[in-house]
């Protein structure tokens, strides 16, 4: 998305006060301590390993890095990740 239309969604957003994840196009990332993560607003995975599960979101790659890590459920609107998360990064 180019800036100028990214900063007139955001107005928008902001002067009807609705949700910036749906408006936007962008990740809501939603972390419980250190053993699970859901992701939601995603367009699918890229790679997956016990120790490394990259997402494609509207912003980036996102990799969740740990031990462990498993999918635990994947829907159109949200994936849950389990396991012992040690890193979240675009």
């Amino acid at each position: 998305m180019n800036s100028k239309s990214y900063k007139i969604k955001e107005k928008i957003s902001d002067a009807l006060e609705l949700p910036k994840d749906i408006t936007l196009d962008i990740p809501k990332i939603t972390v419980l301590g250190t053993d699970s993560a859901s992701v939601e607003n995603h367009k699918g995975i890229i790679s997956y390993s016990d120790n490394q599960i990259r997402i494609n979101t509207g912003c980036g790659i996102l990799t969740i890095s740990g031990q462990r890590l498993a999918i635990k459920s994947i829907i159109q609107e949200e994936i849950i990740i389990t396991g012992k998360i040690s890193n979240i990064g675009y």
